[in-house]
């Protein structure tokens, strides 16, 4: 049965990517995705080769024919938007500034506007030493990455159904927005990377409330747990009040930092305790029932 995993973190700088990047060298049988598609960087430690580039269009942007249009500033006239005005003997759009609500086009007594679809990024099919890998990079100041995150998802989905892979496992996004509800949605465990600080719990909270809202299976990793106890303690106890499993505690080193130089996956550059803790977290999720083991059992 088909398992998808999705890691999320509240915050950004939580140390989500370098997680995920473990679980790529750690489990097997798996097609991995980076679904923070606005700053997509765990390509960095994956060391991608390109297989498939296709192009993501979404949203649509007017464009005034100028060897057919009358001149007659109808369009302009409608537009609450303001994005079409007068250049010379014709009237032109702002790209910029256009919605994409086509009301120019409907109104246009010649019929000369046409609403063209925008292109607003790319999304790749990647091949890693870890196994397949889907990414995306979503065009400057472009809208719709959830629609994006929701394209790669489904991409990554068919490689695990054709290739009989037992997981997916997700690299979301940060915060709470579009994208991240795009990224968890329909997901059989989410895996909450936070860190002992007090933006960190209380982004946390929020997360978890998204969790349960779509009646997803959550766990936390306390990342960098000793830089603060106290605050881990904090994390342990919410974990209890909200009936959420705490799958690990992994301690703060300097070498992570330093294993970034060399762009591949932490466990992989590092016998210590971190990594040991890492391993530690992959085992639990690997044995434990996920949202579909339990409604199935």
């Amino acid at each position: 049965m088909l398992k998808q995993i999705v890691v999320i973190s509240g915050k950004g700088g939580t140390g989500k990517t370098i997680f995920t990047a473990s679980l790529a060298s750690l489990a097997k049988n798996k097609v991995m995705v980076d679904c923070d598609v606005d700053a997509a960087d765990l390509h960095l430690l994956l060391a991608p080769r390109t297989v498939e580039r296709h192009e993501f269009r979404s949203g649509k942007t007017a464009w005034i024919d100028p060897s057919l249009c009358i001149a007659c500033g109808e369009c302009a006239e409608v537009c609450r938007f303001d994005a079409i005005s007068e250049s010379g003997e014709d009237f032109e759009v702002n790209s910029l500034a256009c919605e994409g609500c086509g009301l120019c086009a409907r109104i246009c007594p010649v019929e000369v506007i046409e609403m063209k679809e925008n292109l607003c990024g790319e999304w790749y099919l990647s091949e890693t030493a870890y196994g397949p890998f889907v990414h995306a990079k979503l065009g400057i100041a472009q809208e719709n990455s959830g629609k994006l995150v929701a394209c790669v998802r489904e991409a990554a989905k068919g490689i695990a159904q054709s290739r009989s892979l037992e997981y997916v496992i997700i690299d979301g996004p940060p915060g709470i927005g579009c994208p991240v509800l795009a990224s968890l949605t329909g997901t059989d465990l989410a895996v909450i990377v936070t860190e002992p600080t007090l933006s960190g719990i209380h982004d946390a909270r929020r997360v978890l409330e998204l969790t349960r809202h779509f009646r997803i299976p959550a766990g936390i990793v306390i990342n960098k747990w000793d830089i603060n106890p106290e605050k881990s303690r904090e994390i342990e106890t919410l974990c209890a009040e909200e009936g959420v499993s705490l799958l690990g505690r992994i301690p703060f080193s300097k070498q992570v930092a330093a294993s970034l130089i060399q762009a591949r996956p932490y466990v992989e550059t590092a016998q210590d305790d971190v990594a040991d803790a890492i391993r530690a977290v992959w085992n639990k999720i690997d044995s434990e029932p996920t949202g579909k083991d339990r409604r199935s059992s």
